[in-house]
């Protein structure tokens, strides 16, 4: 699943533009083509259409792992979830077998979600932050101090590498960022969330926001067929390492099941 880097990179390629990518900021919708109903969440897609259809691109933002496309009077929401993907495309190009929604641009040039599983999801919303409030803050945001971030480790009594999944806790972590900025912190995946100290805190939330520093810097990680686009992939601690030799002790990487999701961690630095 593309992670807060994977989604900021997305962002960033639409809002800043390339040679082969045109930015997107400026661009009216003439039209819509819905090739999967159930990837529109809501609204009804008749009413969609009729909304959205003469609106303007204007900032393209992000909450978590959602995309904001912010247009004349509403929010364009769009959830990659397991597949998702946005392809920028001249006129001529044919319709790719997986693309589920098209939004017709200027010209003829399109904006298409491609969703390989169809787990993806979009919205027409007119106040984004009211259906993100379930979300909690960003790792990035300058009021999530260390001292707050262990105030809110000390409210839980759970084990870290879930707590850092739950989108409810801090936005836009996902399970390679977690094990990478788990392993940097040199914190045991199982460890419980109320027994880190104040220092282990200031710790872990250094270490998140190194490494989904790195993420984006590296436009994300290309593991599978999902995202393609980034080199985060080659510069791996943890994650999808197992029994390679740990960069730092040359203990072989493990590999455990928690929470349902593998989690990659290195035995001998992240003591448990």
């Amino acid at each position: 699943m593309p992670e807060l880097p994977e989604v900021e990179s997305i962002r960033n390629k639409f809002r800043l533009g390339s040679d082969d990518n045109p930015s997107l900021i400026g661009k009216h919708i003439r039209g819509v083509e819905l090739l999967w109903a159930r990837t529109l969440e809501s609204p009804a897609p008749d009413e969609f259409s009729r909304r959205i259809v003469g609106q303007k691109i204007g900032e393209i933002g992000r909450r978590g792992k959602y995309l904001l496309f912010h247009l004349d009077d509403e929010t364009l929401v769009i959830h990659l979830r397991m597949s998702g993907d946005l392809f920028y495309e001249p006129a001529a190009t044919l319709v790719a077998k997986h693309h589920r929604l098209v939004l017709i641009l200027d010209n003829g040039e399109r904006l298409a979600f491609n969703d390989a599983r169809k787990f993806g999801r979009v919205w027409l919303v007119n106040d984004p932050a009211a259906m993100l409030a379930h979300l909690g803050p960003e790792p990035f945001d300058e009021a999530l101090t260390p001292e707050d971030f262990h105030q809110r480790l000390q409210q839980h009594h759970r084990q870290i590498k879930p707590l850092l999944l739950d989108q409810g806790f801090l936005a836009g972590v996902g399970n390679i960022y977690a094990d990478e900025g788990l392993y940097l912190a040199k914190i045991h995946p199982l460890t419980r969330s109320d027994a880190l100290t104040p220092e282990g805190a200031k710790r872990l939330l250094a270490s998140l926001r190194h490494v989904l520093n790195e993420g984006i810097r590296r436009n994300g990680a290309s593991i599978d067929w999902v995202y393609r686009g980034g080199d985060f992939q080659h510069h791996f601690q943890a994650y999808q390492r197992t029994g390679e030799p740990c960069n730092r002790c040359q203990t072989p990487i493990e590999r455990i099941v928690v929470g349902q999701r593998g989690t990659h961690f290195c035995p001998q630095c992240q003591r448990e």
